[in-house]
């Protein structure tokens, strides 16, 4: 009901789908990362982001926050604020945590936190690693995926998506330069 409340709330403001109105950019290689540097769901993010099959390069840097407890708002807040002071440094702002118990969950279901997250100028993925429950940031963040590793995954994958693309425009170019030669010569 409380989650229900603050949704309204949301949508009574018109700003409860201003971050999954935000263009994704096309390449998403500077993340910003707000977990807590000792949850196994950022190694977990990490190391997906690091031995991706490609070898696609990513910057990530740990924004700290206080992931459960009764911290959770204030801290999330407080990174979401340092990584807007260097906007221009990042493409996306990813949130993850490696789960836990259903009420560690209460701290994402701030409406303080949700009106921060709907109103940030960058996309927000969230990855908070609970399957069955969605929080109210899940809900109006750019992107929501199950789990730190799904968040690194979807990152992945749109760089994957970026990288085909130009390579076939490359294929592309190469092939039409050739035929233009191929036929000036004939010429």
């Amino acid at each position: 009901k409380r989650r229900q409340e603050i949704l309204r709330k949301l949508e009574d403001e018109g700003i409860s789908t201003m971050n999954k109105e935000l263009p994704l950019p096309r390449l998403l290689q500077r993340i910003a990362v707000i977990s807590s540097a000792t949850a196994a769901g950022y190694g977990d993010f990490c190391n997906q982001l690091i031995h991706n099959k490609r070898g696609l390069a990513f910057k990530a840097q740990l924004f700290q926050a206080t992931m459960q407890g009764n911290d959770v708002e204030r801290s999330v807040i407080s990174a979401l604020n340092r990584i807007a002071e260097q906007m221009d440094a990042w493409d996306v702002v990813v949130i993850i945590s490696g789960g836990g118990a259903t009420s560690d969950l209460q701290g994402f279901d701030s409406l303080e936190l949700a009106e921060n997250v709907a109103q940030f100028p960058l996309p927000i993925i969230t990855g908070i690693g609970h399957e069955r429950d969605d929080t109210v940031i899940d809900m109006i963040a750019h992107t929501r995926v199950k789990t730190p590793t799904a968040a690194a995954e979807f990152l992945i994958h749109h760089q994957e998506e970026e990288l085909d693309l130009l390579e076939d425009l490359a294929s592309r170019l190469t092939d039409s330069v050739t035929d233009t030669l191929q036929q000036e010569t004939t010429r």
